[in-house]
């Protein structure tokens, strides 16, 4: 059964057992699904409101981009644990000869290679999601504006943890081009999210604190 038709309590039951799959990379991209669907909430708790006629356009087009993003991190779910268990088959081939030998560490380096790009894929879709929580923290209804904040947190909780889950991979790869180049593309990514979930965060408690 897929993780993603699970119940919650099954899923969380399953995380919490000795299989060392569903693990940090399918949280990370359960994490950036949630954080997506929350924008999506903003905006379907705009669109319609007299009050936010004059934003209704922005958020329907909002919504379409926010429920994509959402499809593609929920998928990322279970594609993180098809990827761990590909690495683990690998490990399990014979190692007898030396061409078996062989065999083995090329499966064990494409499998890992694969590994990686899952959770790179999740920090690109978060970096993707932000300028979305941006829009509807700012213009959304304000009554939703706290789920705007957990969004924000939602998707920066997500990214960060996707880039651990790449680093670990990284370090088992023989690719020197691939280590480095992907090396650079998450601390930028990380660097970018950072400060963009940051300034979200800072207009949505200025914004308590001034309805407070």
């Amino acid at each position: 059964m897929m993780l993603t038709s699970k119940t919650v309590n099954e899923f969380i039951s399953e995380l919490a057992s000795s299989s060392p799959a569903p693990g940090g990379g399918s949280v990370a991209s359960l994490a950036g699904a949630l954080g997506t669907a929350l924008t999506s909430m903003v905006c379907n708790l705009t669109i319609g409101k007299k009050k936010y006629a004059g934003v209704q356009a922005e958020m329907e087009s909002v919504v379409k981009r926010s429920e994509k993003l959402r499809s593609s991190l929920t998928a990322l779910i279970d594609e993180d644990t098809n990827v761990f268990n590909a690495v683990m088959s690998s490990f399990a081939m014979p190692k007898e000869t030396e061409v078996q030998k062989n065999e083995r560490t090329a499966a064990i380096q494409h499998a890992t290679k694969n590994a990686t790009l899952i959770p790179l894929r999740v920090m690109q879709l978060c970096e993707q999601t932000l300028p979305l929580v941006r829009i509807v923290a700012e213009k959304g209804n304000v009554n939703s504006i706290s789920d705007a904040g957990v969004a924000a947190l939602m998707i920066h909780a997500a990214c960060m943890s996707a880039k651990l889950n790449v680093q670990i991979n990284l370090t088992s790869l023989l690719d020197a081009e691939f280590v480095r180049n992907t090396g650079t593309q998450i601390k930028e990514i990380g660097e970018r999210v950072e400060h963009e979930s940051q300034n979200i965060l800072q207009h949505v408690n200025t914004s308590l604190n001034t309805h407070s």
